[in-house]
């Protein structure tokens, strides 16, 4: 009996030492920097936030006996700003990988800062093809979209229909020129041509002169370079000027299902847009994004889809690489596809671009729509690898020849 109850002992003395040790680990740190109050807050913002917590808490709130806690700071859309968050997260924090980093100037900042910490960063709300070109990394993952697939579906499809001249509204920033230079070349390449552009400020609110400059144009299209409350008050203020009536359409060449429910069907119908994931797509995105409604009270968009996905290949990878080092955990990550709600047979590539399939949607009527958020029909499904730029193209110094 004493033999007994000393191995009893010795036993439940382990396992205290075991949780005691479990305990005395430091959390497993993941950092979104987010556009919390301006014009990206509801495509990312405490969405985006809201959406790694519930990654968090399906793997299990834990890993490798380290809780995971998930942070989140406002870049006010500030270059400067993100790049001192994500300085502050790596270096004082002890954040092990960043998320999102909505909006492609503060990306740029941010991404720097994490290359050269050799720390892991995923984007998903940003969208400008230099993230996966000579802003390239070893550790980094564009995750969602990017302004070449954007531009790949939705141009090639308004000039195969006969929308064969354009003229762009262009946020004066790093996504809304990469988004114009990307959109132009699939527009002449498909035998279209462009009648010009001109650049608006970042977040304005007053569209007028920079819509009839695209009035004047006469161009078939009128191609929106931009995103979030900028293409909402672009599109909104072409309708109220008659423009849309005239003949002439309105392209948003990044428009989320945030934008379309604040614009309203009776002015966005007929739109045509490319997305990376749409709530009512199938029962695998039906059940997660009645999760997320739950919580936030809309759907999700598609970066707000990604970054459930991309956080929960993170923490899948870091589990089966026994570690958090992030040449060990990229190495998996790249060689593991992603296959949930999101992505199907999803792949990162040597640049980083992670692979998958992106959908053509039009925008439909009123009379069409089964209530608020029934929003888009499908068109088409377009393969990855015919959406994205191919590593032939690539200007990513990564990338071998």
């Amino acid at each position: 009996m004493k033999h007994v109850l000393s191995g009893i002992f010795a036993a439940a003395l382990a396992l205290s030492a075991s949780a005691a040790q479990a305990q005395d680990k430091p959390p497993l740190k993941i950092g979104g920097i987010l556009d919390m109050s301006s014009l990206y807050a509801d495509i990312t913002g405490p969405g985006s936030e809201t959406a790694a917590k519930m990654a968090v808490e399906d793997f299990g709130g834990e890993v490798l006996g380290r809780k995971i806690q998930v942070l989140a700071a406002d870049h006010q859309n500030k270059a400067d700003l993100s790049a001192n968050i994500a300085r502050d997260m790596l270096d004082n924090q002890g954040v092990e990988m960043i998320y999102d980093v909505a909006a492609s100037a503060t990306a740029l900042a941010a991404g720097e800062i994490a290359k050269a910490r050799n720390k892991i960063i995923m984007f998903n709300g940003p969208g400008s093809i230099r993230l996966t070109n000579e802003a390239c990394g070893p550790y980094t993952i564009h995750y969602v979209f990017d302004t070449y697939g954007q531009a790949n579906v939705t141009g090639l499809a308004a000039v195969k229909s006969g929308l064969d001249t354009w003229y762009f509204l262009t946020a004066d920033y790093a996504f809304g020129q990469d988004l114009e230079k990307d959109t132009s070349a699939v527009v002449t390449k498909t035998g279209g041509k462009v009648l010009g552009s001109v650049r608006h400020p970042l977040n304005t609110s007053d569209f007028s002169s920079f819509l009839l400059q695209a009035q004047a144009s006469k161009a078939k299209v009128i191609g929106l370079a931009n995103a979030g409350g900028d293409t909402v008050n672009a599109i909104k203020q072409a309708a109220e000027f008659g423009i849309t009536k005239g003949g002439q359409k309105v392209s948003p060449l990044l428009a989320f299902v945030t934008d379309i429910d604040s614009i309203g069907l009776e002015t966005a119908q007929g739109l045509l847009l490319a997305e990376a994931f749409y709530w009512d797509l199938n029962d695998d995105t039906r059940a997660f994004s009645k999760r997320f409604q739950e919580r936030m009270k809309r759907p999700p968009t598609s970066a707000q889809a990604g970054v459930y996905s991309s956080v929960t290949h993170y923490l899948k990878a870091v589990k089966a690489a026994g570690t958090t080092d992030a040449a060990t955990v990229m190495k998996v990550m790249k060689e593991t596809p992603i296959n949930d709600f999101f992505a199907k047979n999803g792949k990162i590539r040597e640049d980083g671009r992670m692979l998958h399939d992106m959908y053509l949607f039009e925008v439909k009527k009123p009379s069409e729509s089964k209530g608020r958020w029934d929003d888009y029909k499908l068109l088409a499904t377009v393969p990855g690898s015919e959406a994205f730029q191919s590593l032939e193209q690539s200007r990513c110094p990564l990338v071998k020849k």
